[in-house]
């Protein structure tokens, strides 16, 4: 036991360490305040330490006082602390030795009251709101006739039943239920995860996707229907991708779920009167439909009918649909005949046109270019032989002197060799002759083609070519003036003119006799040929 009296102290005072000072003041404190309730207001709450802890302040118009919840009391809380919000909380005074200050560990907390609740509804819907979570433009239509019907309640309560029985009384369709906890400790936390699980639900899988979902709970106090006030029940139903339909107490009941839910049930039984169609009326109506389908069906008959019949009636006759074409076709016929009349002299003037552009020189530049491309072949020809046969014949060549390099013994087969390869040299040769002599007959031929198309052909038969001083041929008489140079070309060659005055008459009355009578030994003109394809020249 320590000693609290010192013989050298001028005083019978005891003395204590710091240490000793207080400790003794914390058994102190622990002894006389180990179990308080405090109403206060929550000032500088972050949330939960990374260990798990809260820490923050209870205050009031006057005083303040650290509080401290430990990780394990933190999770079993019922209402979880907020910034600003009026609580009672219930727990111990503690001090720590280490800066002599003193607080409360919390165990349990609650709204202080009614109001406090309130209060505390009212700032979450205007953040909620602020946030877009209550926007009317966020709602979805519900589904006219669901297959599977999604509910989140208790399993146990009269809830369920009556849900299920009103579905069955309307229209029987599949029911998921998903049992959750409606009130007390963890029972916010059930209703978010069952509303998120079923939206994770995959169409085709083993269990069902919810066409709709029902979020259902019988009436009770604010305090029994505060689990669907939670965050994250308000966030998990407005995130929801299915319809959701909040029927969570009675009518006059309001949470914060039927603001973010997509349409609100005065009752668990008016949830399942929203999510399905009564069938009898859906039959009734189909019947109804149908009969009226039908009925106008057989008038649209009888009204097609009597149009058909009208139309038949105004239709005109065969001969009051024809007369028009068959005057038309009678004009069309007596015009034909003067249409190929004109059609057959505007052949023959564009046949005349084209027939005045002829003339010898086009026809003499044109054989001029046949021949020269005819010799240009001919040539060409020529120099292809002979490549051929030098080839052919170095190739022989080659062939004979490799055959005479081979040794003795194979005499005999070089002489078989030697015959064939000769062989094959005259039938070479002769290919190339007779090749040679076809290409020699063909340039023959072109040459004398060209020949028989000549004007010089025309000359040798007594025709002359008449040429200004220009060299230009002259077709005409009214071409040339009189004294004019002309050149007159024969068949044997050119003689030169001068033009002179006169007509073909007086030429003709100064013949001399001879050329009279050689005019008139010539030959009778032969016929003329049968009607058929004429002659260019």
């Amino acid at each position: 036991m320590a000693n609290f009296f010192s013989d050298d102290s001028p005083t019978n005072v005891a003395e204590f360490t710091v240490s000793e000072l207080s400790g003794s003041i914390k058994r102190t404190i622990e002894t006389a305040f180990d179990h308080v309730r405090v109403r206060g207001e929550i000032s500088g709450y972050r949330g939960p330490h990374s260990s798990g802890h809260a820490y923050f302040a209870l205050k009031d118009d006057k005083s303040r006082i650290d509080a401290v919840i430990w990780k394990g009391s933190f999770s079993k809380l019922k209402h979880r602390p907020e910034e600003g919000m009026e609580v009672i909380a219930t727990g111990r005074i503690t001090t720590f030795p280490g800066s002599s200050k003193y607080q409360i560990v919390i165990d349990t907390i609650e709204p202080a009251g009614a109001g406090a609740l309130m209060a505390l509804i009212e700032e979450r819907k205007r953040r909620f709101t602020a946030e877009g979570l209550f926007d009317p433009a966020r709602k979805q239509l519900l589904p006219f006739m669901p297959r599977v019907i999604g509910v989140v309640t208790s399993p146990t309560g009269a809830v369920i039943r009556d849900i299920l029985h009103r579905i069955a009384d309307r229209f029987p369709v599949h029911v998921v239920v998903w049992p959750v906890k409606v009130q007390g400790e963890g029972s916010g936390d059930e209703v978010a995860n069952a509303i998120n699980g079923f939206n994770a639900l995959q169409p085709g899988g083993p269990i069902a996707r919810p066409d709709v979902l029902i979020v259902a709970r019988g009436g009770g106090s604010l305090e029994d229907l505060w689990s669907f006030n939670d965050e994250a029940v308000v966030r998990a139903a407005a995130a929801s991708a299915i319809p959701l339909i909040s029927a969570v107490g009675h009518e006059t009941d309001w949470t914060l779920i039927d603001y973010a839910a997509d349409v609100r049930a005065p009752t668990p039984t008016g949830a399942a009167e929203m999510a399905v169609p009564v069938k009898a009326d859906l039959e009734a109506q189909i019947a109804n439909l149908s009969a009226r389908l039908s009925g106008a069906s057989n008038r649209q008959m009888d009204q097609r009918r009597q149009n058909l019949r009208a139309l038949a009636r105004a239709l005109p006759s065969l001969d009051q649909l024809l007369a028009l074409p068959r005057r038309r076709f009678d004009e069309a016929a007596g015009g034909l005949g003067r249409s190929l009349e004109l059609n057959t002299m505007n052949k023959r003037r564009s046949f005349e046109r084209a027939s005045a552009r002829l003339s010898p020189d086009m026809l003499a530049r044109r054989i001029i270019e046949r021949r020269q491309r005819l010799n240009e072949r001919a040539a060409t020809a020529e120099r292809i032989i002979e490549r051929q046969i030098g080839r052919l014949r170095a190739r022989v060549d080659g062939a004979d002197a490799a055959l005479r390099a081979l040794p003795s013994r194979l005499s005999s087969q070089l002489g078989r060799a030697r015959d064939r390869l000769s062989s094959l040299a005259q039938r070479a040769d002769a290919a190339m002759a007779g090749e040679t002599r076809q290409r020699r007959q063909m340039v023959t031929a072109h040459d004398r083609m060209l020949q028989s198309l000549s004007y010089k052909n025309v000359l040798m038969r007594g025709y002359a070519v008449v040429r200004d001083a220009e060299d230009r041929p002259v077709s005409r008489a009214a071409a040339l003036e009189s004294g004019a140079a002309v050149a007159i070309e024969f068949a044997d060659g050119r003689i030169a003119a001068v033009t002179g005055a006169g007509d073909g008459a007086q030429l003709a009355g100064s013949m001399p006799s001879a050329a009279k009578a050689f005019t008139a030994a010539r030959p009778p003109k032969k016929a003329d040929p049968p009607a058929g394809q004429g002659s260019l020249f």
